[in-house]
């Protein structure tokens, strides 16, 4: 097993991670949205680092993916 499998796997492992992190906040940003924001600030930030998460996501998939020259 070489380096790139590694690398691969451990790719996998932290956009899993992300995933159950956004999982996680939409969850919470649905549940306060449901029950009449309370808190805007908190609204925001919360939806913020959603998309700060979703964005890593994308970027870390990108990683795996090779690049192809068209």
């Amino acid at each position: 097993m070489g380096k790139d499998s590694i690398d691969q796997q451990d790719l996998l492992s932290r956009i899993e991670d992300l995933r159950g992190e956004h999982e996680t906040l939409n969850n919470e940003v649905d549940a306060l949205s449901e029950n009449g924001v309370v808190d805007q600030l908190k609204f925001a930030r919360m939806k913020k680092e959603k998309l700060r998460i979703k964005d890593e996501i994308k970027s870390l998939e990108n990683q795996m993916t090779p690049d192809i020259i068209a």
